[in-house]
């Protein structure tokens, strides 16, 4: 399996090994989209402690911008969390046995689904809070204009209507930071139709503020991978603020037992058509001749590492009463 590491390294190699690159990024957003299935499984059974709110659909979204990301630049992501932690490269095995409350996550098992926190892999933390991804990374950014760093921060389109979105993209374009806002839409805000709830087009505001905005196919990889290595680049150089506007979908509910009965019908039937791993399959055989073969001992790999993920997690210990993450990471 290429480490994140060899991902982002490899988006400035030339042209002739970027078949390489994307079928790395088709197997992360494949192990995204299997380790939630396995999650969900684990949550049926009881053995996941708290709520979950699943990533499945939206792979597209992390691991586009993950790859364009290096050792200076921060992320902050959502209660739906899962999805950037591992596009940035958290073991898989770590994450998983954070969610099953075991002292081998990765934050020794007192983070849970929402909240994980992985600061060796540049993930300053998943926030429950809604709009609390932007503040967080807002503040970020003050630090990592003095380094040349950028701070990334995940949020949905709902976020747009809370008041952290105004302070926030307001006092980031005055000192112009280094921030990359990533609003992954995925349609609905919990269980209601974002149009429903949202005046005008989302990619406006920043517009009004003087931050550029762009509005992608957030199921494209190539796309999304495109347009956020630009805006990152800008942002980089000293441009400020940037703004992405991803158009995707959810697969699932909004968080646990939630069947979705809310959607359109024929909705959710019509976004599967535009999958992020279906589009990712097409793309990687039209462009550069991958066979299907290929891919699927790609699929074949990933269900072998999950599977050894899943054993190990469900085996390791629980945290001892009275012990603190810290004690347990400082052994």
């Amino acid at each position: 399996m290429a480490s994140q590491t060899d991902i982002t390294a490899a988006a400035d190699t030339s042209s002739e090994d970027e078949a390489a690159v994307y079928l790395g990024l088709y197997r992360r957003m494949r192990l995204i989209r299997r380790f939630e299935d396995h999650v969900q499984t684990l949550f049926q059974q009881s053995l996941v402690h708290g709520t979950t709110h699943l990533y499945s659909g939206e792979e597209a979204g992390a691991v586009g911008v993950a790859s364009v990301l290096g050792d200076r630049d921060r992320v902050t992501a959502t209660y739906r969390g899962h999805g950037a932690a591992l596009a940035l490269g958290v073991n898989p095995e770590a994450l998983l046995a954070e969610l099953l409350g075991r002292s081998t996550g990765v934050c020794a098992g007192r983070s849970g689904s929402m909240n994980v926190v992985d600061l060796e892999h540049r993930l300053i933390g998943c926030f429950s809070i809604v709009g609390g991804t932007i503040a967080a990374a807002t503040g970020v950014g003050l630090a990592l204009k003095r380094t040349g760093g950028v701070a990334v921060a995940f949020f949905g389109e709902g976020t747009t209507n809370q008041a952290y979105f105004a302070e926030c993209l307001n006092f980031a374009k005055v000192y112009e930071l280094p921030v990359l806002f990533m609003c992954e839409n995925n349609g609905y805000g919990e269980f209601t139709p974002y149009q429903d709830v949202t005046a005008g087009a989302i990619a406006d505001r920043p517009r009004a503020l003087g931050i550029p905005a762009d509005k992608i196919d957030g199921n494209d990889i190539w796309t999304v991978r495109a347009t956020a290595a630009a805006a990152v680049e800008r942002a980089r150089n000293g441009e400020g603020p940037q703004f992405i506007e991803s158009m995707t979908y959810r697969f699932v509910g909004h968080s646990r037992s939630d069947p979705g009965k809310y959607r359109v019908p024929g909705e959710l039937d019509e976004w599967r058509l535009r999958d992020p791993l279906t589009v990712a399959r097409t793309g990687l055989a039209e462009r550069y001749g991958v066979s299907d073969d290929t891919l699927d001992d790609v699929d074949a790999s990933v269900e072998d590492e999950l599977n050894e993920v899943v054993e190990a997690a469900k085996a390791a210990p629980f945290p001892e009463p009275g012990e603190t993450a810290r004690e347990f990471k400082d052994g």
